[in-house]
C-alpha cells in the first residue's frame, strides 16, 4: 500500500464514529462462531484481547486468545495471575476448529506466527506498512495504545468493565505510553480516565514493581561489564539468554544513563538473534532504524522510541558467517552506528 492510499484509509477511519465501527466489527460474526484472538504478549495485547473477547459475549459460540510465545517477563506474569486471565499458548488449541481470527496489538507480518492465519478482523495501534487482508481493519498509528482503541469500543458499546478488564486495559495504556512520557493523544488520556475508577490499583501496583527475579541480576553484571559506548549509544550483547524480556529489562535500565540515548540490547533466543532498542524518542525513529538495518533478514519494527528485530542465526550466518560473540556484537554495533549513512 502506497503512502497515499494508507493516509486516506486513515482518514476514513477515523471520519467514522466508534459506535460505526463497533456496528462493522459486530458484521464480521454470527453466533455459531468459534473464534480466537492472537497476541504477542505483553500489556496492550493482553489487554487489547480481554476487551475483544469482552465484546464478542453472547455474540459468538466461543472465544479463546492464543498466545504465539510463552510470558517470561515478571510483570506480565504477575498480571496474568493475579488477574486470572485466560491466555493459553496457540500450540494448545486446536486451530482446525475455528470459525473467524482476530489479530490485535499487532499485523500479520510482525512475526511468522501469525502469517499462519486469515484474518477476520486485525486492530492495532502500529505503523501500517502492508495490506492487510482482512475484512475489518483498524490501524490507527497515531494512538498511544490499543488498549486506548479498545477502550473506545468498550465505551460504545456501553459495557462497564470488569475490575480485570479495567486494570489489564489501563496497564495496557500505561506501558505503551511509558506513562504519558511518549507519544500520547488526548484519546489516550480520557481512555485512562474512563479506566482508573473501574481498576485494581493494588493490583495494578503489584504488577508494575514486578521487574526482576533473582537470577536476572546475572546479567545485569554481564551488561556493565560487556557494554560499548559510541557516541550517545550503548551497545550490549548478552550471548544467550532465557528470554527476550531480560533484554527489555537491561535496555530500559541502561537508557537510565547520563549522556546515554539510545540502549542497544541484542541477545540469542531460541535460535534468533534479537535486537532490542530503545531512546528518548526526540530524535530518530528507532522503529525506522530497526527496519532499515535488518528488515531483509528477519521481523523487524516498532515505534519512534522503542523497536525490536529478530533475525534467525541461519540467515544470520549467510551475512556475518561466523556466528562467534564478536562478529555478532560487531554486526549489531555496525548496523546501528550513529556515523552510519541511511
Amino acid at each position: 500500500m502506497n503512502q497515499t492510499a494508507l493516509v486516506e484509509q486513515i482518514h476514513a477511519i477515523k471520519r467514522k464514529s466508534w459506535k460505526t465501527q463497533l456496528d462493522e466489527l459486530y458484521s464480521c460474526f454470527a453466533s455459531k462462531d468459534s473464534v480466537l484472538v492472537t497476541i504477542d504478549p505483553d500489556p496492550d495485547s493482553i489487554g487489547s484481547a480481554l476487551a475483544v473477547k469482552r465484546l464478542l459475549w453472547h455474540k459468538v459460540a466461543s472465544t479463546s486468545i492464543g498466545i504465539i510465545r510463552p510470558i517470561r517477563r515478571l510483570n506480565n506474569l504477575a498480571m496474568v495471575k493475579l488477574l486470572r486471565l485466560p491466555l493459553f499458548p496457540l500450540s494448545t488449541l486446536d486451530t482446525r476448529k475455528l470459525d473467524k481470527v482476530v489479530l490485535v496489538d499487532s499485523q500479520p507480518s510482525h512475526n511468522d506466527l501469525f502469517n499462519r492465519f486469515h484474518y477476520t478482523v486485525v486492530i492495532d495501534h502500529h505503523p501500517q506498512n502492508e495490506t492487510l487482508k482482512a475484512n475489518f481493519c483498524d490501524v490507527r498509528p497515531e494512538y498511544g495504545s490499543t488498549s486506548t482503541m479498545m477502550t473506545q469500543y468498550v465505551m460504545a458499546a456501553k459495557i462497564k468493565p470488569s475490575r480485570a478488564l479495567a486494570t489489564a486495559l489501563l496497564y495496557g495504556i500505561k506501558t505503551d505510553t511509558r506513562n504519558f512520557e511518549r507519544h500520547t493523544l488526548i484519546e489516550d488520556i480520557e481512555a485512562f480516565r474512563y479506566l482508573f475508577e473501574y481498576a485494581d490499583h493494588n493490583i495494578l501496583r503489584k504488577i508494575e514493581i514486578s521487574d526482576l527475579s533473582l537470577s536476572d541480576t546475572k546479567f545485569f553484571h554481564k551488561a556493565f561489564e560487556r557494554k560499548h559506548v559510541v557516541k550517545d549509544r550503548i551497545f550490549v550483547y548478552l550471548d544467550q539468554v532465557p528470554s527476550s524480556d531480560i533484554l527489555v529489562e537491561v535496555a530500559e535500565f541502561m537508557l537510565k544513563i547520563h549522556d546515554i540515548s539510545w540502549s542497544i540490547v541484542s541477545g540469542i533466543h531460541q535460535d534468533n538473534l534479537i535486537i532490542v532498542v530503545r531512546n528518548h524518542g526526540h530524535r530518530k525513529d528507532a522503529g525506522r532504524l530497526v527496519r532499515r538495518s535488518f528488515g531483509s533478514l528477519g521481523c523487524a519494527g516498532g515505534h519512534q522510541a522503542m523497536a525490536r528485530a529478530e533475525i534467525p542465526l541461519n540467515r544470520l550466518s549467510e551475512v556475518i558467517g561466523s556466528l562467534s560473540s564478536t562478529s555478532i556484537e560487531r554486526f549489531v554495533q555496525r548496523s546501528l552506528s550513529p556515523f552510519r549513512k541511511y
